[in-house]
């Protein structure tokens, strides 16, 4: 009897934590990236009364008698089942849609978390609502990411500035019109851009010379407004010319011009490359009919920007955009996988770290090998907690202590029954 009071009382003991358990899931059934627990019983040794007997002549083998002895934690287990993603509109929230962990450096320990609710702190760094570094791999100055190195602190470059980009090259493409006399003048303008990053106003002026044959010459805007060379001067002629015409209104005559270095203020050794399409490319000029819609449909040159904002893919890469339209990426996002994530231990704040059953992480860019998944941006993970099987929980656990009360007092009662056989 004795021996029951005490397997009772292990099991209210293993039903309490239980009860822990399924109480702080329940409490967490709102927190982002939590992965909610279940408790597994095991019973402990048993005593044994009597072993197996050995079949001998005619009498049969016996089995072996023993009495449990009550029941443990065997171990409570984490379920890392994906939560529903929530969308929050926030650019500096992140969910992970499939397998992986996001890495943070807390106090200079690496942690592994699914909850991506980051921001931006002062310094550009890319942390967590807890102060954490989310770790990746930093852009160099040209944008290249290299994910082979060690990974570090993602930041943000608020300021960064990339350089101008002198313009090297303009196409153009559109129509010119095949019915317009001898001697038509049809023109267009681009900004271009120096080493410096600043914009001179090019025009290009298209004559037609005869039939289906159009001379091509170039001036530019100076300061004071002014067309220079000022007409009635011919303007500077574009090398390669003049543009000659088939029947069928496609160019024959060469489809990449020069205009020469020198010309422009800001080049004074570069020219500018004029193509003009290739045959069967898109957007490339032809002349048809009577329709009018040359222009430069490109150009490769930009001035100097700034910072203004930063998108995420789904692969995890920072892209920064630039006051000047251009984009260039910063940093990219790392993801850890583990052998058995099972043997993460949780740190708190949604938080696991490594341990030695957990194995080694295994870091890359989301979407790439070992399971990892893709990270979708402006969106968080939901708790994965089942409020339907944690209130289910909820009565197993108090069934189940009522039913190890119950033992002890019914053991208590056979006891004062043995203890009254003295009156």
């Amino acid at each position: 009897m004795i021996r029951s009071m005490f397997s009772a009382i292990s099991g209210l003991r293993n039903h309490q934590t239980m009860m822990d358990v399924v109480g702080n899931n329940i409490s967490n059934v709102n927190t982002t990236g939590f992965k909610s627990s279940a408790v597994v019983f095991e019973d402990v040794l048993s005593q044994r009364v009597q072993g197996a007997g050995q079949a001998v002549g005619n009498s049969g083998g016996t089995n072996p008698i023993g009495i449990g002895l009550g029941s443990r934690v065997a171990s409570i287990t984490t379920s890392f089942a994906q939560g529903s993603l929530q969308r929050t509109g926030r650019s500096t929230d992140f969910a992970i849609q499939g397998d992986g962990f996001f890495v943070t450096n807390q106090n200079g320990e690496a942690q592994y978390t699914r909850s991506g609710s980051f921001s931006v702190d002062a310094l550009g760094r890319v942390v967590t609502n807890s102060g954490a570094f989310v770790q990746g791999w930093q852009a160099d100055a040209v944008g290249n990411v290299s994910t082979t190195g060690p990974i570090g602190n993602i930041t943000v470059p608020v300021g960064d500035l990339v350089p101008p980009v002198r313009t090297s090259s303009v196409r153009i493409g559109g129509n010119l019109p095949a019915d317009a006399a001898v001697g038509t003048v049809v023109t267009n303008g681009v900004e271009v851009f120096d080493g410096q990053g600043n914009p001179q106003q090019l025009r290009f002026e298209y004559t037609k010379t005869g039939a289906n044959a159009w001379g091509i010459t170039a001036r530019y805007v100076n300061p004071a407004g002014t067309l220079i060379p000022t007409p009635p001067a011919a303007g500077q002629a574009v090398t390669g010319g003049p543009m000659i015409f088939d029947i069928s209104g496609e160019l024959t005559s060469g489809y990449n011009l020069t205009l020469p270095a020198g010309f422009l203020p800001g080049f004074p050794t570069q020219s500018v490359a004029v193509s003009l399409g290739a045959a069967g490319q898109g957007g490339r000029i032809n002349q048809f009919g009577e329709l009018t819609s040359v222009a430069v449909v490109e150009q490769d040159g930009s001035s100097a920007g700034s910072l203004q904002g930063f998108s995420v893919s789904q692969e995890g890469l920072l892209v920064g955009t630039y006051t000047n339209g251009r984009t260039r990426p910063i940093g990219q996002m790392a993801l850890a996988n583990f052998s058995n994530p099972g043997g993460l231990e949780q740190a708190g704040g949604s938080s696991f770290k490594q341990t030695v059953n957990s194995g080694l992480p295994l870091l890359g860019a989301a979407g790439s090998g070992s399971g990892r998944g893709l990270i979708t941006a402006g969106t968080l993970e939901m708790s994965n907690v089942d409020l339907s099987q944690e209130f289910t929980n909820l009565i197993i656990a108090q069934r189940g202590f009522q039913a190890n009360s119950r033992v002890i007092t019914t053991s208590d009662e056979m006891l004062q029954e043995v203890v009254n056989l003295k009156r």
